[in-house]
């Protein structure tokens, strides 16, 4: 595998982190170690459902956000092959939602991780796992 960067957590948190769309939505990076993420988004009203809780696209974005980071701080370019989310409660306006990515498995080739979003109190909102491969 070719290495991204010299120092892997500067490209995981800088370039992978801060990405168009992540910044867009203005989720932040808050912590970044060897295969370890954990990023935030404060829920605004443009991000609500219908029913006045967040949205399932900005619960994913944040998710999917914590993935990308945590696959590229080993120092190698990470592609999500696949991702999967289960909600288990809602997240209203104003409340900041974090998300925490971990591996399962790390092999030469591909990864599997394990990403929990959570809310005020540090309760559950979604449970999900990432699959990604590892780009040469």
């Amino acid at each position: 595998m070719t290495k991204t960067a010299v120092d892997p957590f500067n490209y995981a948190r800088e370039i992978v982190g801060k990405d168009p769309m992540a910044t867009y939505l203005g989720i932040k990076v808050e912590e970044v170690r060897k295969e370890y993420a954990r990023c935030s988004l404060v829920i605004k009203p443009q991000y609500l459902n219908a029913l006045d809780r967040a949205h399932g696209i900005s619960v994913y974005a944040v998710a999917d956000q914590a993935f990308a980071v945590a696959c590229c701080s080993g120092g190698y370019k990470g592609i999500a092959l696949s991702f999967t989310i289960n909600f288990t409660r809602g997240a209203v306006e104003g409340e900041k939602i974090v998300a925490e990515a971990t591996p399962l498995f790390t092999g030469r080739k591909v990864s599997l991780w394990k990403i929990q979003v959570t809310g005020k109190g540090g309760k559950l909102i979604a449970s999900c796992e990432g699959f990604a491969y590892h780009k040469d």
